[in-house]
């Protein structure tokens, strides 16, 4: 029987239990991506909170990506100094990390403006262009002492896009069919692999774009399988408009769950699902009823960061989350009422 609260074994990561903190957007980098005090601050509150791993916030992997601003980036091996800090600060709490590797959008200079560019009017040298700065990030995050790397290929963002059959209708190499469109996933696994090859090496993917004519179930399905059979070391099922309001525990708790249960039988490697979990048992009847391998947490974490602390000293401690989604709406997605409990 799987329990939350016992050590678990990744390629190449050990973790002191099952919860694993889900990349959440921070927004208060440099603009040059540089870490500043108040990441230092986010991620040593995580780590001392007990969860088992964490993966980092939003990290851009171009200079040139104006998605967001206050983007964490790994563009610079000027700047491995500071992550090397963010990543001890974590190891400190005998706390494993990983590096959200993301690319929000691709942007071309023009006339001396950068304009986004959709995975239509892109050039083959500009996708091998993309794959090469993921690669990079990923050498860089292990030089910064990294556990991992996750590829965010979740959430409308431009790996998102460009797997998704509403955005990419190109006809060469990296579009048309399914495996033509996961192209660009794996070769930048393959390059991870081969020039950083003791990162763990985990993907974020939706588990449906919910948009007409966007990425549904099966084909999502059949690029995990790809992506198992290239050598991705697990796979964290999220989904497109996520952060679902009115989560109540007990009631309508692991939203992703039906598909991330069918990914996890499809596969070889360890599913991790993200999506509205507020309570100890219904986590523990995920992992004993699936092959679904670990829960990741997000917005439980930014009311109490400490929680997965209570939850092994209580187990009937149930989130205080009341999925408000107002946190989107605050410097750093703080927690509305954390801040005011502050005050």
């Amino acid at each position: 029987m799987k329990k939350v609260f016992e050590p678990v074994e990744l390629n190449n990561i050990d973790l002191k239990n099952r919860l694993v903190r889900s990349a959440t957007w921070e927004g208060i980098a440099g603009l040059d991506g540089s870490v500043t005090d108040k990441a230092y601050e986010i991620y040593e509150e995580l780590a001392k909170g007990g969860v088992g791993a964490i993966i980092t916030g939003f990290t851009s992997v171009s200079l040139h990506d104006y998605y967001f601003d206050a983007m964490m980036r790994l563009i610079d091996d000027a700047l491995i100094p500071q992550y090397k800090k963010l990543v001890d600060v974590i190891h400190k709490e005998d706390t494993p990390v990983i590096a959200q590797l993301a690319l929000g959008g691709y942007y071309r200079e023009v006339n001396g403006r950068y304009e986004l560019v959709e995975p239509d009017d892109m050039t083959e040298e500009e996708i091998r262009h993309v794959i090469r700065q993921f690669i990079e990030a990923a050498v860089r995050a292990k030089k910064a002492g990294f556990d991992g790397v996750q590829i965010h290929a979740a959430h409308f963002f431009f790996l998102s896009r460009f797997i998704s059959p509403v955005h990419n209708h190109r006809m060469d190499a990296y579009g048309g069919s399914t495996e033509n469109r996961s192209r660009i996933l794996l070769e930048i696994l393959e390059g991870i692999k081969k020039e950083a090859g003791d990162l763990h090496v985990t993907v974020k993917i939706n588990s449906s774009d919910f948009v007409d004519g966007g990425l549904e179930e099966d084909e999502s399905l059949l690029i995990c399988k790809l992506l198992d059979q290239a050598g991705i070391d697990s796979i964290e099922v999220s989904g497109n408009g996520t952060s679902v309001a009115g989560i109540k525990a007990h009631v309508n708790e692991g939203y992703f769950v039906p598909f991330a249960a069918k990914v996890a039988e499809a596969v070889s490697c360890p599913v991790i699902v993200v999506g509205g979990f507020r309570s100890l048992d219904t986590m523990e009847e995920v992992l004993n009823k699936t092959k679904i391998e670990m829960i990741s947490l997000s917005r439980p974490l930014l009311r109490e960061p400490d929680w997965p602390q209570k939850l092994r000293e209580n187990p009937t401690v149930i989130s205080k989350c009341i999925s408000c989604n107002r946190c989107y709406a605050t410097p750093c997605h703080k927690c509305i009422f954390l801040e005011r409990d502050k005050r």
